[in-house]
Order: C-alpha cells, then sequence, then structure tokens
C-alpha cells in the first residue's frame, strides 16, 4: 500500500529517509547483531547515539554552551508541572500568556504549584490572535513568564521572541520547534514533546539554562528534577532509547537537508501554499489573524459545515488524512509540520479546490 499524507497534528509523520533507515538497521544496528530497542541504555553503544544525538541538537540549534539538554520522558503535558517545581526558586508566583487550549492546560497545572497570572490573554477573540507585548500586564518579581509558541490546536504561531527583561521566558515549543531556527539565548527554558518534528511520542525535550537548574521545590521527586537528571546525562532512569536514536536520524535529515534555515524555506512555501488557497475562496475560511496564524497547523472551515462529514470521507479516499479538526474546537486542521513534503500540501490544495467545485 502506498504512504499517505498523514495531516495528523501528532503522532505526525516522521521523514521517509528516517523511517527507511530505522527499519534497515532494525534487527542489527551497524553489525553488534541486536536492535537499538534491545541495548542497555549504559552500554557504549547507546552511549554514543545519545551523545550524537544532543550534538546534532545543539549544532542545529545553535544551543549556547550554557545551556542543558534533556531527553525526558511524560510529554510536554508532564512538563506543564515540572516547570514550576523547578523554576519557582522560591519565589511564589509566575506569569502565562493564555493563546488558547494548551496554554489553558499548562496554566491549570501550574496552579497547584504557584500563584499564577495571567500577563495576557486572547481568549477574547477565541483564541485566533497572539496578544500584542504592549498589552502583556508582567510582574518583574515573577519566577518566569510562560508562553506556549504555537498552539496545535487553534492554529496560533508567535512569529516573534517576547521581551521579559530579566524574568526568565519559558515556552512550550512542542508544535513549532526545528520549523526555523531559534535564538534559544532568549529564552531561560524550551521544552517540546518529541510527536511533531523531532521523532516519536514517548521523548521530551526540555533545553534549560544553567543558572535556573538545582532549586527545585522540596519533595519533588528526583526523577522530575531537572539538576539530577543534568547531572546522570538524563539517564537517572532509562531513557526513551529508540525514540532518543530516531529522533538522532531526524536531526542528520535535517542537517543533511541544509539545517533550520532551509527547513524554514520549505516550511514558509508549503503554509503560502495552503494560507493563499484559503485565503482566495469563499468555500472554506481561517478564522485566525494573518499575522499570527501557524505554519504547522494550519486551521480551515467550511463555510457549510453540514459538509464537513463528505469532505472527509472523500479526502481519506485520496491518501489525505487526519484533516478532522480537535473535538474540542471542530473545524478541520492540516499539520503540516517538517515532514509533510510540498507535494502533500498541493494534493490538499488540489482536492480542497475540486471539492469546491462540486459542492459550492
Amino acid at each position: 500500500m502506498a504512504r499517505v499524507f498523514n495531516f495528523g497534528a501528532g503522532p505526525a509523520m516522521l521523514p521517509e529517509p528516517v523511517l527507511r533507515q530505522a527499519a534497515a538497521e532494525m534487527l542489527d544496528w551497524r553489525g553488534t547483531g541486536m536492535s537499538v530497542m534491545e541495548m542497555s541504555h549504559r552500554g557504549k553503544e547507546f552511549i554514543a547515539i545519545h551523545a550524537q544525538a544532543e550534538a546534532d541538537l545543539r549544532e542545529l540549534l545553535a544551543v549556547p554552551a550554557n545551556y542543558k539538554v534533556l531527553f525526558l520522558q511524560g510529554g510536554a503535558a508532564a512538563q506543564f508541572a515540572f516547570v514550576p517545581m523547578n523554576l519557582l526558586r522560591g519565589k511564589n508566583g509566575a506569569d502565562y500568556v493564555a493563546t488558547g487550549y494548551w496554554s489553558k492546560k499548562a496554566i491549570a497545572e501550574a496552579k497547584r504549584y504557584c500563584r499564577i497570572s495571567i500577563a495576557a490573554s486572547s481568549e477574547d477573540g477565541k483564541f485566533t490572535y497572539v496578544p500584542r507585548q504592549d498589552t502583556w500586564k508582567l510582574d518583574p518579581q515573577a519566577a518566569y513568564v510562560h508562553i506556549t509558541s504555537n498552539e496545535t490546536i487553534e492554529g496560533v504561531e508567535y512569529h516573534w521572541i517576547p521581551d521579559t527583561g530579566g524574568v526568565p521566558l519559558v515556552s512550550d515549543a512542542s508544535s513549532h520547534i526545528l520549523s526555523r531556527p531559534l535564538d534559544v539565548g532568549r529564552f531561560g527554558l524550551i521544552y517540546a514533546g518529541a510527536q511533531k518534528n523531532i521523532g516519536p511520542a514517548g521523548l521530551t525535550l526540555v533545553i534549560v539554562r544553567e543558572d535556573l537548574v538545582g532549586q527545585a521545590l522540596p519533595g519533588t521527586p528526583r526523577v522530575f528534577d531537572y539538576k539530577v537528571q543534568a547531572e546522570a546525562d538524563s539517564m537517572h532512569n532509562t531513557p526513551a532509547t529508540y525514540a532518543i536514536y530516531l529522533a538522532g536520524l531526524v536531526f542528520q535529515w535535517l542537517k543533511k537537508l541544509g539545517g533550520l534555515g532551509k527547513m524554514e524555506e520549505i516550511n514558509i512555501a508549503k503554509a503560502k501554499l495552503l494560507y493563499d488557497y484559503l485565503d482566495q475562496t469563499e468555500f472554506y475560511h481561517s478564522p485566525v489573524v494573518r499575522e499570527d496564524r501557524s505554519r504547522m497547523n494550519v486551521q480551515f472551515r467550511l463555510r457549510n459545515e453540514k459538509l464537513d462529514a463528505e469532505f472527509l470521507k472523500q479526502a481519506e479516499s485520496r491518501g489525505l488524512t487526519q484533516l478532522k479538526g480537535h473535538r474540542a474546537i471542530g473545524g478541520m486542521r492540516a499539520s503540516i509540520y517538517n515532514a509533510m513534503p510540498l507535494e502533500g500540501v498541493a494534493a490538499l490544495v488540489d482536492f480542497m479546490r475540486a471539492f469546491e467545485k462540486s459542492h459550492g
């Protein structure tokens, strides 16, 4: 069976060359006679895989030397708790910006550990935009400022980095990390679930400035303490070994492609192709403010929502899968992460144009 164009929001498509290499190495990794899944995480073979993955990631993102890179577990949702556990550092409050479903989830979890102030919110516009920074009300005594820099469900993305002064900026970058170059040094901490642009579900990436590590709340489980994990090279407990291996292959694929600058060019072209079509038709529409539209998660709707089921059925028959929007807001969503080729987006636009012609 031919592979489909998978527009799922995560777990999402992986680059085909990565899957082919993993398949070729499944039973025997480089003459060891065993799969990476069977290796001891303490053995020299996996230690080398882990070290190479971290080195390649540091190169791709130009991670400064004074930042720790952690390969953890629990998904971004676990970091909703780990961040306040580790970053309060004796303070009793943090600022959060609410831009959608996942930032609201992060806020709800953080409230279990400290006082939360909503520095800004776009809920008044049904989370269709990013609040301009001149509207934010920041507390200079806050432990940190938290943003969700790409909202997977609403399709809203920061195309700028907030200035939070001396207060560390924390970003949940799960759904757009590695889609473009990023000035890591502007952040105190960046975290991301792997299952969109990094690799398979089960791995969580944390990039944290060294001076923010080491003051976890009393009672924080050691496995959740960034300092403990950093000192153990993310191996205080058994890491997600196969997911780290696959992430490493993705990092190598990105380097061979030309790095994140080249990846950004491709992502801009993909997003432009789809948004340009949405902007010239009355049959579909995108509710997101233009300057804040996500390149990764294109949220759109049919004007006549009675046609939704037929649209999805016909798309599926053409090998265009997982276009149904999240249950929280409905509509349609095309997630066009790094591994989605331009040809996939072109096929979607061709189908949308044909569906409009036959049902408009």
